[in-house]
């Protein structure tokens, strides 16, 4: 099976947006066109690509509808067939069945992210299949003997994630492991004779255990502390893959053998290893690498230890792949900072390949849109942070720009070269982006990664008002507006930012971020319960002395500072980060006075999936960076 990823505490959504259309000269023979909200909104998000039983279709989710659905996609010709019509909550396709075309999806209430698991039958018949309110369900992956499917579910402990097997004949499940020490099962055998355990340690570090559920022996893997993850099985059960950065800064990919219990390095590089798994029937090992914030894939065909020749497209780079279950056919997209990407089908023995979407707009140029640069400066104490830096076509030193400061979610997070529909619409609309990856982001070693235990809201926000003073210093920007802005723990650097450092961000916007740490990790969702103390190692405890930190670096409780136009955007389902956060951090701020508008989404969660609200939502951030940053409209005195 497939590892499974462990999902990071607050992480930031990329929202698609655009607003209204008129033309600025990008020089004396070139025009830029700025497009509306609803024709960058034409733009479609899709991922996934389950192959079915034949290959002729792909199942996938895209959001053409306004909202996630799952559809069908020819592998012949790319023709889309819709196969649910939701419009409230997302519906996310999971998988085909092994043997026939019957499929998984799962869906949650708006945003709520208690995911529940249904069947879809050839007759179009769809049965929920891990009911019960309040019970969250992962699909974990097919077995071996495609008899059965394992998922993870909360339904005996809220707190814990036991491991269940359903029967596909019946659909009946039974427990096959009980998780009643805080672990996280990551894999399992094809046999189903082993599972591997993780026990988080600290937001980093966690250590990596096999289970033999005959000899009911655990077998701890590393030896010190160090960062470990799961990854795959050997087709014959013989050798466990993982990685760790026991031995460096980056994660390097091991082989542990499980007879001899001895591990050896497999695969290192000068980046982390972000992730390797092997094809259905062994075949290919796939293997993605974290360069600079961009996916790098290898496939490697395992008998021969050569990689295979990945296919061009473009220039465009390749994010992701997956594989039929008889490994003739692989799926694959392809895009960049400035395209979005799109599905292909590349058939492995012919190398034919084809394209299957056009997710961007016909009515937008490509070359209207911006490509993201890698770009470092220096921190206050000397250390690097890496950037991506977005810089709008017409900007020029005659023609300076306003910039934006963007912070991604987390903590933990990384901005990476993807390509970003909100971005590229405030790009397109003449804002300068520098999506800063400041100290604690992931990507660039466990030593950058440690750097902002418990000093959040002091050493990583001194870096991104570095990255202002390196935007500041660039010819084409105009160093009197510049703002910050970020989704969650980004939300809450854009408040910290207001707050600590108040004439330093010409505007701030808080996209659902924490502004009470106190409350934030006392209400963490039960399921979380495993990495509940790693979180407090990093963030502080809240119900100890670290509480002291918590409260001081909490802008709920320092609101009187902020002195700057503040726009604040909230799911009214999140889980993660309250309403009540961003209700507060409003109702203390407009004491002083100063400009504050709230748009609350009542059914959205953590992220804003529905794209109406993703239209009004960045809608109404475009016309306030308008008002408050390009023109800079000042602030009467008197209000303050």
């Amino acid at each position: 099976m497939k590892n499974t990823l462990l999902c990071s505490f607050l992480v930031g959504l990329c929202l698609v947006s655009c607003k209204e259309s008129k033309k600025e000269e990008l020089d004396s023979s070139k025009e830029i066109k700025q497009y509306s909200i609803k024709q960058m909104m034409d733009n479609e998000s899709v991922f996934g690509g389950s192959f079915s039983s034949d290959n002729s279709k792909l199942l996938v989710t895209s959001n053409k509808s306004g909202i996630y659905n799952m559809y069908t996609v020819s592998t012949k010709d790319g023709t889309y067939t819709p196969i649910t019509k939701s419009d409230s909550s997302s519906i996310y396709a999971t998988s085909y069945f092994p043997k026939d075309d019957r499929m998984l999806f799962r869906m949650d209430d708006n945003g709520d992210e208690i995911y529940h698991i249904y069947k879809r039958d050839l007759d179009g018949t769809i049965t929920e299949l891990t009911p019960g309110k309040g019970v969250r369900s992962s699909f974990y992956g097919w077995s071996k003997d495609e008899k059965s499917f394992f998922y993870a579910s909360n339904k005996r402990d809220s707190k814990y994630m036991d491991i269940y097997e359903m029967d596909l004949e019946t659909f009946t499940s039974k427990m096959i492991y009980e998780n009643k020490e805080g672990y996280d099962v990551s894999a399992i055998s094809n046999n189903k004779k082993l599972f591997a355990l993780n026990k988080t340690v600290n937001t980093n570090d966690s250590d990596l255990f096999l289970y033999d559920v005959t000899t009911k022996e655990t077998v701890k893997i590393n030896g010190t502390l160090s960062g470990n993850s799961a990854e795959d099985f050997s087709s014959d059960d013989k050798f466990f893959y993982y990685t760790t950065d026991a031995n460096g800064e980056f994660t390097t990919l091991m082989k542990y053998d499980i007879q001899t219990k001895e591990s050896t390095e497999v695969l290192k590089k000068d980046w982390d290893i972000s992730g390797s798994y092997f094809t259905n029937k062994g075949k290919y090992r796939v293997t993605y690498i974290n360069e600079d914030a961009k996916n790098v894939i290898e496939v490697q065909d395992v008998a021969t230890g050569k990689n295979i020749e990945l296919p061009s497209v473009d220039g465009k780079s390749i994010t992701s792949v997956g594989f039929s279950r008889d490994e003739s056919m692989m799926r694959f997209y392809a895009g960049g900072s400035n395209s979005p990407s799109n599905l292909y089908v590349y058939d492995l023995k012919t190398k034919d390949q084809k394209q299957l979407t056009d997710v961007l707009n016909d009515e937008i140029n490509g070359d209207d849109l911006v490509s993201a640069k890698v770009i470092r400066y220096p921190s206050f104490d000397g250390v690097t942070i890496p950037a991506i830096y977005y810089l709008p076509h017409q900007a020029s030193a005659e023609n300076k720009v306003p910039a934006l400061v963007w912070v991604h979610g987390g903590p933990g997070g990384q901005s990476r070269q993807n390509f970003s529909s909100r971005i590229q619409y405030l790009v397109n609309h003449g804002y300068a982006v520098l999506a800063v990856n400041n100290r604690g982001s992931s990507g660039y070693g466990k030593t950058f990664y440690k750097m902002d235990d418990k000093n959040h809201g002091e050493k990583d926000l001194q870096d991104c008002v570095e990255g202002k003073n390196w935007l500041a210093k660039q010819a084409e920007i105009d160093s009197e507006k510049i703002g910050i802005l970020g989704g969650s723990y980004g939300g809450y650097m854009t408040m910290a930012a207001l707050t600590y450092t108040p004439e330093e961000f010409a505007v701030g916007v808080n996209i659902f971020g924490v502004t009470n740490w106190m409350r934030t990790l006392k209400s963490i969702p039960p399921w979380w319960e495993s990495f509940r103390e790693a979180l407090y190692k990093e963030l502080g405890d809240p119900h100890s002395a670290d509480s002291v930190r918590l409260k001081r670096i909490s802008p709920l409780f320092h609101t009187d500072k902020v002195t700057k136009p503040l726009m604040v955007l909230q799911g009214a389902k999140d889980p993660r980060v309250l309403q009540v956060e961003s209700d507060e951090i409003v109702a203390g701020v407009k004491k002083n006075g100063v400009p504050v508008e709230y748009v609350l989404f009542e059914d959205e969660g953590h992220g804003f999936a529905k794209k109406e609200n993703q239209i009004e939502a960045n809608s109404r951030i475009l016309k306030f960076l308008d008002q408050y940053l390009k023109k800079k409209e000042p602030i009467e005195k008197s209000a303050l």
